[in-house]
């Protein structure tokens, strides 16, 4: 009974040749689609009509504000009483389906066996949405040979990087901007990082822009300043296409090969050596500063770990940070252990909510039963899938009045009480166990204090 809620809008649609050839009147559609409602206890928040408008597009006013609805969280699914009469293009659709799985809203056709909330109906509209992609990719393969095919030709693709403009659909290098280029190569080889040229470059105003250190890495990651356009360098799933001589070189090749073999140096240089367990948790015992990690070798070549503080250089050994972490760890096992075998059972049972939960099931069961007797006598439902669901209902009633029976009488017992005041006595427990780790805890942080005092 704990089955999602339903809050509905309802599209009905018809445009004038529509309605004479086939009958299906707003009117005819709407009181459909609400019996239908009433049987599966939707809750309906509005009726959006399209009155004599095609759907060979999404431009319809009513559709752009149950669009909007669904966005706002209004409503949580649609229904139509034909699938035409949301839309008539499998392209639309494919995206009117992923639209409403972005927002959690499902989509129920009365006449088609589609339902999304459904894996039959999710089955029936994916392969609807198969084909679209089929002709979606069709469209790329054509939009990529295009691409290269003006690529080949000389003809770039894209707004033009920093140190070129776009000429004829051609790179031409700006005699400004090359230089900065040129620049940043030249300062890289000579060992400088990324971040130290981007702040350089944001203190002297280079180009009137503001430069930040993704920009300046992707700028010696690109080969277009040697000539050469990779397309689809990002696509992890692609393999890339490299085009040389694409435009005119702003830096020699070996400059840029020489950039790339720096950037893998920083790289290998940037790695940690050491892993530190606590690192960014461990606050300096003295000014409260998060502690950064260290080591040092003994005279025996073994390696000692600590936390140093930047501030006021107080040192912790990781060792006993980790010694006074594990009593705490296993104290508080201790207790978690004690009440998970023994009183859990009691701590998260609540009578007189589950006779109440029980109840409602109830009132569900017998409102259930009302609709599918009157969906019955509309001629929604036929009378084998009455008798079943009549069926189900008799069962269900019978197992939750029989847990309503032993709850009645549990609580009625004097060792439920007894229970009740256990409850009690152990969530006051586990607030003064939580309270006893705390103070555990700083106990452990002054006698870390101490230790290095002396």
């Amino acid at each position: 009974m704990d089955d999602k809620k339903f809050v509905v809008g309802l599209y009905p649609r018809v445009s004038t040749e529509d309605q004479f050839r086939n009958g299906h009147s707003l009117d005819e559609q709407k009181e459909r689609m609400l019996k239908l409602c009433d049987y599966k206890n939707y809750e309906v928040y509005k009726v959006y009509e399209d009155a004599g408008i095609s759907a060979k597009n999404m431009k319809r006013p009513a559709f752009q504000e149950m669009i909007q609805d669904i966005k706002d969280g209004k409503i949580n699914k649609i229904i139509v009483y034909k699938l035409d009469r949301l839309t008539r293009s499998i392209k639309d659709l494919e995206e009117i389906c992923t639209f409403l799985e972005e927002n959690n809203c499902s989509l129920e056709s009365m006449c088609e066996d589609i339902n999304t909330s459904t894996a039959n109906g999710k089955f029936f509209i994916r392969m609807l949405t198969i084909l679209a992609q089929l002709e979606i990719e069709r469209t790329s393969e054509r939009t990529k040979f295009g691409m290269v095919g003006a690529v080949k030709k000389g003809h770039f693709v894209g707004r033009s990087p920093i140190g070129y403009d776009k000429v004829d659909k051609k790179l031409v290098i700006n005699d400004i901007e090359s230089e900065v280029i040129r620049r940043i190569f030249d300062l890289y080889i000579k060992g400088i990082a990324a971040n130290a040229i981007t702040k350089l470059l944001n203190e002297e105003k280079a180009l009137n822009r503001k430069w930040i250190p993704t920009l300046v890495d992707r700028i010696l990651s690109n080969e277009i300043y040697i000539g050469n356009y990779v397309h689809r360098k990002t696509v992890s799933d692609e393999e890339s296409q490299k085009f040389i001589g694409v435009a005119p070189a702003i830096i020699e090749e070996e400059v840029f090969n020489i950039a790339q073999i720096q950037k893998q140096k920083n790289l290998k240089n940037y790695k940690r050596k050491q892993t530190y367990i606590f690192m960014q948790s461990i606050k300096c015992p003295k000014c409260g500063t998060i502690m950064g990690g260290c080591s040092s070798k003994s005279h025996t070549g073994e390696k000692h770990c600590y936390y140093q503080c930047a501030n006021c250089k107080t040192r912790v050994s990781e060792k006993k940070i980790e010694k006074q972490m594990i009593n705490f760890l296993d104290d508080m096992l201790d207790f978690f252990l004690l009440i998970d075998n023994t009183y859990k059972p009691y701590l998260y049972q609540d009578t007189e909510k589950e006779l109440k939960k029980y109840n409602k099931i109830i009132d569900e069961l017998n409102t259930k039963e009302k609709r599918i007797k009157n969906a019955f006598v509309d001629g929604i439902v036929e009378e084998i899938e009455l008798k079943d669901e009549l069926d189900f209902i008799k069962n269900q009633r019978k197992i939750t009045e029989e847990k309503i029976k032993d709850l009645t009488i549990k609580e009625s017992t004097e060792d439920h009480k007894n229970e009740m005041r256990l409850i009690y006595n152990l969530k006051q427990l586990e607030q003064i166990i939580n309270h006893i780790m705390l103070e555990k805890i700083i106990y452990g942080i002054n006698y870390l204090k101490n230790k290095n005092k002396n």
